[in-house]
């Protein structure tokens, strides 16, 4: 039988909405905390083992895993700054927010400050494997807050990587991301060289299909872009303040300043909150 634990998850976003409907369905007690209280009392009513708390304070206090899932290392810092003296001294924050290294290492200086114990872990995967359980956990710490939270981890993903002490879970979190993006802007562009060159795209995903060049995320994309069908997975806007992330800590490589340019010109032009799929905008398929 799993270990239960009470975990506060705080950001009822599309995220941290599947991720505390996840670990209710798998025993846990969650309290779903958001900074409009509304949203996490609707994800709540739809959820087993989910209260929403609309005090922050009350929805960190006593739980043994505290989750930030929000949306930029701004965000964390307002609300951790408020929440950290509410933590019990055996809890364990679970930093899953995108926020790159620089934002990580402040949080972690946080965490040390106060005696709270730190995990900088944010995931690879979006909403539909958070509610499967199949996230890929990016995790740096120290290997016995690890151990703690691990049940908590494990119900929510396929794979928990230690990657490192520090903040190395941010760095590796912006490079997968980036390439992520950069193969979403390749397959579109490729798409239109299959168009210029008169081959069928059916033909072209079961090629890669019978070899070593099969990506399944982006063989996924095909279908998405040829149906220009954006419904959100990953926003375009995410994809974008990720590589804006990258570029305050590395100067970007001609190709991912090309990925940059290509997700601004995405955004600019109304589908910031559609899926990257919506990169492909610009292409005309043949009718």
């Amino acid at each position: 039988m799993a270990q239960v634990s009470t975990v506060a998850v705080l950001g009822a976003g599309a995220l941290g909405t599947a991720m505390a409907t996840r670990l209710g369905d798998t025993g846990h007690e969650v309290r779903l905390w958001n900074r409009t209280e509304g949203r996490a009392r609707v994800a709540a009513e739809h959820a087993d083992g989910v209260t929403a708390v609309g005090v922050l304070g009350d929805a960190v206090s006593g739980a043994s895993v505290v989750i930030t899932v929000l949306r930029d290392g701004e965000a964390v810092t307002d609300v951790m700054s408020d929440a950290i003296g509410r933590l019990d001294s055996d809890a364990v924050w679970v930093q899953a927010s995108t926020v790159g290294p620089r934002h990580a290492s402040a949080l972690a200086d946080m965490a040390r400050d106060h005696g709270v114990a730190y995990l900088d872990a944010p995931v690879s995967g979006s909403t539909a494997p958070a509610r499967e359980g199949k996230l890929v956990w990016l995790v740096a710490g120290p290997e016995d807050a690890l151990a703690r939270v691990r049940p908590v981890l494990d119900d929510l993903g396929s794979s928990v990587l230690h990657v490192g002490r520090g903040v190395e879970g941010s760095a590796v979190k912006l490079a997968v991301n980036a390439w992520m993006a950069a193969s979403t802007v390749a397959m579109s562009d490729v798409l239109s060289l299959c168009d210029t060159l008169g081959v069928d795209h059916a033909t072209f995903v079961r090629v890669l299909e019978a070899g070593p060049l099969a990506m399944p995320y982006e063989l996924q994309k095909v279908s998405l872009m040829d149906n220009a069908s954006y419904a959100p997975g990953f926003a375009v806007r995410l994809a974008l303040k990720d590589i804006e992330l990258a570029a305050a800590s590395a100067t970007l490589s001609p190709l991912l300043q090309t990925v940059r340019d290509r997700l601004t010109a995405t955004a600019a032009a109304g589908h910031d909150s559609d899926d990257l799929a919506a990169v492909d905008f610009l292409r005309r398929p043949p009718t």
